[in-house]
């Protein structure tokens, strides 16, 4: 296969899982592009690229930047804005991780904890509380792996998840 084919390939790809994470295929075309690009790329070298408007080009490099996995570069004698993905895998990881979790996780733990406040004492109430409460000590428990996680280097994770699997 051609390196030009490859690249176009990994591009769709990578905005097709991306849907599937929960982002949009455009927001992660751009990241899977600045990913293999060993230079920074201009807005316009990505609308170029990826035959996209500015407007989408902008929304979704902000929104790259708000996720903390492309950043910003500035070229001397340039008015240009340039951008650049980070290449360390783990980073990114733990990075989108971090992001998921305060965007999924912790309204999910939030609403759980106001749900386990309510009054009375009917079988229905019970079975809602217990399973308010089930569902709140899971989702705090999955809450503390994943900043764990984020807070962990790439050899204590394996380290431990070794220990897991074994």
């Amino acid at each position: 296969m051609e390196f030009k084919e490859s690249k176009e390939k990994f591009i769709q790809s990578w905005g097709v899982l991306g849907s599937s994470w929960g982002i949009n295929r455009t927001m992660a075309q751009i990241h899977a592009l600045l990913l293999i690009s060993p230079e920074i790329l201009s807005t316009e070298e990505i609308m170029s690229e990826l035959q996209i408007s500015r407007g989408n080009a902008n929304m979704n490099i902000r929104a790259l930047m708000d996720w903390g996995i492309v950043t910003k570069h500035f070229k001397t004698g340039e008015r240009k804005d340039f951008f650049f993905a980070d290449k360390d895998i783990w980073e990114i990881a733990r990075k989108i991780t971090k992001e998921r979790s305060k965007r999924e996780i912790e309204p999910v733990i939030r609403i759980l904890n106001e749900l386990k406040g309510v009054e009375g004492e009917s079988a229905e109430i019970k079975q809602f509380k217990q399973t308010v409460g089930d569902l709140e000590s899971f989702t705090s428990k999955l809450n503390s792996v994943v900043d764990k996680f984020v807070k962990s280097d790439e050899h204590w994770f394996y380290k431990n998840l070794l220990k897991i699997v074994k």
